[in-house]
């Protein structure tokens, strides 16, 4: 049997949806920049999103992804503890390194410190010693975070370093990769995310001479001037330009922000909270379906149950602009189906799409809400029947 697309309407009565308005509009400089709801999906902003350009120290996001990762499966502790050799202390010390941690060569730091190093101080020894630590070379540790790269679909980002330094365009990312990043990172370590991205400063590393303690501030623009900001890292290099990814929640919605190829380190800050003030203020969040809430059926072929229920795994909301104007939103679940047995109970079947003459369809993934066995000998004749003679 031939599969096709299904496509839903759901009818009025079955979501309650205001009004919307045309999408609000927002210039920056920033030669790239992009925003999504993360409560929603939504694409809120893309400029230029998609052209390759080198992250600078926003790499580093990918190189604590891989050390999330690896605490979160017990493969890596937070106490466990790295030797600062004398080749790589050598290579990452002294001005022409770039941002630094102020390690010593000898220093035995624990992977907690260089993760505080690499997100608060974006410190490019911090980075090769966690890597090295990790993998026993930086560049084995670079496959691992072009294979997390794959597994996360960030399908035009690729990685040479572990600390993004200028590689002759071997390290390159996307404005919508690097959110795509970000997103991921905060759903996939909520706790790690909390205690590691939002410290405002950190110290670490004595002064030559008077021996003081080095205390240096997180770079992040946003902390301090928006509201609920948390994360993530900027960069800087005199290829790339002036970068920042960021995040902030607030009432329970969250946005992601990249912002690439800016001019100056004051210019990043007012674009960033311009831009990410704007998210907030010029859009809102509506709720559509509670989680678990059963939104339709899908026919299943070959099935002891003819049907399965759509049901949404989280709850849903779609992102609309502030003001309020006179088209209605267009909600509808599509799949391709029928459905063919066995079916697993949470398994992503169907999307909820909800359109807008402004704004890009917003797709929600839905599940079946229980399991579908396939069908005995007697159920498929009697579904045979069922189809010769055109019954329901």
């Amino acid at each position: 049997m031939k599969f096709r697309p299904f496509v839903v309407a759901l009818l009025a009565t079955a979501v309650t949806l205001p009004a919307i308005a045309a999408a609000p509009p927002f210039d920056t400089p920033a030669p790239v920049a992009y925003m999504q709801d993360l409560s929603s999906g939504a694409v809120l902003y893309a400029k230029d999103a998609d052209r390759r350009m080198p992250p600078a120290s926003m790499a580093k996001m990918m190189t604590v992804y891989v050390a999330f990762d690896l605490i979160k499966k017990g493969q890596l502790k937070l106490d466990q503890t790295f030797t600062v050799t004398p080749e790589t202390w050598k290579q990452w010390h002294g001005p022409a390194a770039g941002s630094t941690m102020f390690l010593s060569v000898g220093e035995q730091v624990s992977v907690g410190n260089l993760l505080h190093g690499i997100v608060t101080l974006s410190g490019n020894d911090a980075c090769i010693v966690l890597a090295e630590g990790i993998a026993g070379t930086e560049q084995a540790f670079v496959a691992r975070m072009n294979d997390t790269a794959k597994r996360l679909g960030l399908a035009n980002s690729h990685f040479g370093t572990a600390n993004g330094w200028p590689d002759n365009g071997v390290t390159y990312v996307t404005a919508r990769d690097l959110a795509t990043l970000a997103a991921a990172t905060i759903r996939d370590f909520p706790d790690l995310y909390k205690q590691f991205y939002s410290q405002r400063e950190f110290t670490w590393g004595k002064t030559m001479g008077a021996g003081q303690d080095i205390t240096q501030a997180n770079r992040d623009p946003l902390l301090g001037r928006v509201a609920g900001a948390d994360g993530l890292k900027t960069g800087h290099t005199e290829e790339a330009g002036f970068g920042f990814t960021g995040s902030a929640e607030q009432n329970g919605r969250r946005l992601v922000m990249v912002v690439a190829g800016l001019t100056s380190f004051n210019q990043r800050i007012t674009e960033s909270t311009n831009f990410m003030n704007w998210g907030f203020r010029a859009w809102r969040s509506v709720p559509i379906v509670a989680a678990g809430k059963q939104v339709q059926t899908a026919e299943v072929q070959q099935g002891d149950a003819r049907q399965v229920g759509l049901v949404a795994p989280a709850n849903v909301a779609v992102s609309v602009p502030a003001g309020v104007g006179n088209e209605n939103m267009k909600v509808a679940v599509v799949y391709q189906g029928p459905i063919k047995a066995p079916v697993a109970k949470g398994a992503h079947i169907a999307d909820l799409v909800v359109s807008t003459p402004d704004t890009q369809p917003q797709v929600t993934p839905l599940v079946a809400a229980e399991a579908v066995g396939k069908a005995g000998f007697f159920d498929r004749v009697a579904a045979g029947f069922r189809h010769l003679f055109g019954m329901a």
